[in-house]
């Protein structure tokens, strides 16, 4: 029996370490906050998601997943994705991380991933199908980070403007509109930001920019077009932009193997 758009609740209470579940969401499907006992590996075979929680946001473009550590309330964004969930016993992934974190997808794991959704439930503790589950945790151990988290301020109405700015961001969006809604001086709004959410105002608008792009470039959009709907000025400056936050050109991240670099220390970001 392959498990394909039930409920986590339907089966949580099974003795066992790994249940994996299948999904199809509609475009711009939102999920409402909620909290899961397991912890969940969230891996998106068509479209992108994106995943908010207290802490800030995730972006997850096509073919990649996202990590999300047990009792985190959270809500996703779907854009026209089929997930394959892996829901995981707390006590099997004592190394899982303490917030949310974006990782790469080794073709094996995404392999091991997709045929564990046609894995009965109740499987037996015993057998091919354990196995193939106990691998796939050690496969999940060793997934690359990859650096799509973007912090969100507490403040609710900083809070607001950021996730406002995030349904259509502008680079060129001036700073003295954000000021003055928030009543403060341009000066207070740059002071405040860092405070709430340990990094610059202007480096976290064109991450914003930056990832806002990733789920557009995976959908064969061309650069072009893109830096204009962000509003760079021309496609070379949005590139440079792009390349300086992600290590690597918007023309490689359209190719579905290539993998993202690490921001480097040195970028600010």
């Amino acid at each position: 029996m392959s498990v394909h758009d039930i409920h986590i609740d339907e089966v949580d209470g099974l003795e066992r370490d790994v249940v994996a579940i299948g999904t199809t969401y509609p475009p711009g499907r939102l999920l409402p906050a909620h909290r899961h006992r397991r912890a969940q590996f969230l891996y998106g075979v068509t479209g992108s998601m994106r995943v908010e929680t207290a802490d800030g946001t995730w972006t997850v473009p096509p073919h990649r997943a996202v990590l999300i550590p047990p009792g985190i309330e959270h809500t996703v964004l779907m854009d026209g994705v089929s997930t394959r969930s892996l829901y995981l016993e707390p006590h099997a992934v004592p190394w899982f991380p303490h917030r949310c974190r974006v990782v790469e997808v080794s073709p094996l794991l995404r392999e091991l991933v997709c045929a564990a959704v046609d894995i009965e439930p109740n499987y037996a503790p015993h057998g091919r199908d354990s196995t193939l589950l106990s691998l796939v945790l050690q496969e999940i151990r060793r997934c690359v980070p990859l650096p799509l988290e973007l912090p969100l301020p507490t403040d609710t109405r900083l809070r607001a403007l950021c996730r406002n700015f995030l349904t259509q961001p502008r680079i060129d969006v001036p700073l003295d509109a954000w000021a003055a809604s928030l009543h403060v001086s341009v000066r207070t709004l740059h002071r405040r930001f860092a405070a709430e959410t340990g990094t610059g105002i202007a480096i976290w608008r064109r991450r914003a920019c930056v990832l806002h792009a990733l789920p557009k470039l995976a959908a064969g959009r061309p650069v072009a077009e893109i830096a204009a709907d962000l509003g760079y000025a021309n496609p070379g400056a949005f590139t440079t932009m792009f390349k300086q936050l992600l290590g690597t050109p918007p023309s490689a991240f359209r190719d579905r193997g290539a993998a993202i670099a690490r921001i480097r220390p040195h970028d600010g970001a």
